[in-house]
């Protein structure tokens, strides 16, 4: 891919501070896009990625999925910035480590914690940002899941059914918002992040040595499939990139 292959374009990364979100950041900025880094607690990440970027508009915002009303001020912002929106990554989210046999653990108020900030907080960024992604058509939105969306696994039952819910809300929007903006999904298996506490890059070693590659992915790999949505899949709206290393084979 030529590094200038987004020269002059605009996008923005939900849970662009850290793991995929900030491999993201970097993978977009290095092929000339101008990047929205948006996070919620990791303002100091956040500013350090801003600095070793390339130089550019680059900008810090933070968002707070669950509140729409940070979502609009974000939204807010990046039209009096920018006016337009070409490549938006929702890469936010949130998971905690729960066996899927302990449903006293996994209570309502975390299922609807979970739902809200993997599926419902995407959906509210794609709203608030339509407007301007109409402006850039054709634009495209790239929507982070996992394949506990299909494989019934995961971190615990609530993830893997709100990653679900985003997966059906992809090919939806890809459907009803055509041809203006593309909807994808890349959907990771376990990846060398934090995002999951607890589980560290020994145990996804041991996790990941039963799959085909029988090795650990890692996040670069995985805004390597994104960047790959953005540029080279042009023809591709409302599908699944799964990059699991073979896992669900």
């Amino acid at each position: 891919m030529p590094v200038q292959d987004l020269a002059g374009k605009f996008a923005v990364v939900t849970g662009g501070s850290n793991g995929i979100g900030a491999a993201t950041v970097r993978a977009l900025a290095e092929a000339g896009a101008t990047v929205a880094i948006c996070y919620n607690q990791g303002e100091a990440r956040a500013r350090a990625l801003l600095a070793d970027l390339p130089a550019g508009k680059h900008r810090v915002l933070q968002l707070e999925l669950t509140d729409v009303a940070s979502v609009r001020r974000m939204a807010d912002e990046l039209r009096d910035a920018f006016g337009r929106v070409d490549v938006l990554v929702n890469s936010a989210g949130m998971t905690r480590p729960i066996p899927h046999a302990d449903l006293e653990a996994l209570d309502e108020a975390f299922f609807d914690q979970v739902l809200i900030a993997n599926a419902r907080g995407p959906y509210s960024v794609i709203r608030a940002l339509l407007p301007l992604l109409r402006a850039a058509a054709p634009s495209v939105v790239v929507n982070v899941s996992s394949v506990a969306a299909f494989n019934g696994q995961g971190s615990n039952i609530a993830y893997g059914a709100s990653k679900a819910a985003l997966d059906t809300m992809t090919m939806s929007l890809a459907r009803a918002l055509g041809p203006e903006v593309r909807f994808l999904c890349v959907s990771p298996g376990p990846v060398a992040t934090d995002f999951v506490a607890g589980r560290g890059r020994e145990q996804i070693a041991k996790i990941m040595a039963s799959a085909p590659l029988r090795r650990v992915i890692e996040p670069d790999e995985i805004a390597s499939a994104i960047m790959a949505c953005v540029t080279h899949l042009g023809a591709a709206t409302g599908t699944k990139i799964v990059v699991d290393g073979g896992r669900a084979l």
